[in-house]
């Protein structure tokens, strides 16, 4: 019983570093980003990148490289993150089933990305970027025209296809080799997170232990962050009462963009510790998406305190009884222990849970805690 408790909380340790992200994004700005799940997994691939390159450095690199990778991944996905609420979530504020809509698009162009991305397909797209973005500049500048643009556009990708296809021509393979594939690829933990501290008649996992750590760190950073400094405190200004924040001077729309970065940051570090679970593969990101949109609807919209309860619930439930130990404790009731038991896979486990979420929310459809005051109406 002791060591399924452990793993579970170890799962919902993971579950909470993901919602926080979520819980940010869509408990504060109210944008359903069904694109997390892939911010999870750049962050496990970012992990896997740095993990490479510290290993041909050998010694101490490989021995810490967690750390950099952690500060990688929460670079790498804040970079994405806040692309992607600059060219399409800042369109869409107010209008959650397109939000929905566009961020599941972007997270199919991020698997397909991370199956097929090569050096030839970077070349094309700084390539786009330099000549599109570069021409954008210089038209704000001097040609205050519309039809620019699309000009721009269709001249930026011809160069850019162009370019592609000569290259392909000269360094065929060299260029054209995937870095990832398909297929799932494996982080090797550095010598100090392997094994476990002897407890009873189990072991506690060193990698379990840190990532319960890292989830402490992180809970306790946003925390300070939001209630103890000043942007933090305008982003809880924005998310009270926007209009009277803009009237008051706060930048909302830098705001809407540091919110979301953080969140997406967020994600990134919620897929580093993912890594040292498992392999990681492009449907990484699909494997926890609906459980961190649980955790943050039967929390409670926005509220820590309610995201950090529900995560620990929702993963120490779904291991007990996707382990059967609910089923063995049940033995002495035979009824109950026969339905526990034809639940006791990961996949049924996971069905029981949301049915059981389901129950709760209509009992209290606005989770644990719910929001209060003008928060409600913002």
């Amino acid at each position: 019983m002791l060591d399924a408790l452990f793993n579970g909380i170890s799962i919902g340790a993971v579950l909470l570093i993901a919602a926080l992200g979520l819980a940010i994004v869509f408990g504060l700005m109210g944008v359903i980003n069904m694109a997390h799940g892939e911010l999870m997994m750049l962050g496990a691939y970012t992990t896997f990148v740095v993990q490479n390159v510290c290993k041909q450095l050998g010694g101490l690199w490989f021995e810490g490289y967690i750390f950099l990778a952690l500060i990688f991944a929460f670079i790498l996905t804040a970079a994405v993150g806040l692309v992607l609420e600059r060219g399409v979530i800042r369109f869409l504020y107010g209008r959650p089933l397109e939000t929905l809509l566009a961020t599941w698009g972007v997270s199919l162009i991020l698997q397909q990305f991370v199956r097929s991305v090569n050096w030839l397909l970077v070349i094309g797209i700084a390539l786009f970027c330099l000549f599109f973005f570069g021409g954008l500049w210089l038209q704000r500048r001097f040609v205050r025209k519309s039809w620019v643009v699309t000009v721009l556009f269709l001249l930026s990708l011809g160069i850019a296809i162009a370019s592609c296809k000569f290259l392909a021509q000269v360094y065929k393979s060299a260029l054209t080799q995937p870095w990832f594939g398909a297929q799932n690829v494996d982080v090797t933990a550095p010598s100090w997170l392997r094994g476990g501290i002897p407890f009873g008649g189990f072991q506690l996992p060193f990698a379990r232990l840190f990532i319960i750590g890292l989830t402490i760190v992180c809970v306790a950073g946003i925390y300070i962050f939001l209630q103890r400094t000043s942007w933090g405190l305008r982003i809880r200004a924005v998310t009270q009462n926007r209009s009277m924040s803009a009237c008051l001077g706060i930048p909302t729309q830098k705001i809407d963009a540091l919110t979301f970065a953080l969140g997406s940051g967020l994600a990134g570090v919620a897929g580093c510790a993912i890594s040292l679970l498992g392999s990681v593969g492009p449907n990484t990101g699909q494997n926890y998406i609906v459980d961190t949109f649980m955790v943050v609807v039967v929390g409670g919209v926005g509220n820590l305190l309610g995201t950090i309860i529900a995560a620990l619930a929702i993963g120490t439930l779904n291991y007990l009884v996707g382990s059967g130990t609910l089923a063995l404790l049940l033995t002495p009731i035979p009824p109950l222990a026969d339905l526990f038991t034809f639940f006791a896979t990961t996949s049924m486990a996971k069905v029981m849970v949301f049915a059981l979420i389901i129950a709760f929310l209509q009992v209290k459809p606005a989770g644990i805690f719910p929001q209060k005051g003008r928060t409600v109406d913002a």
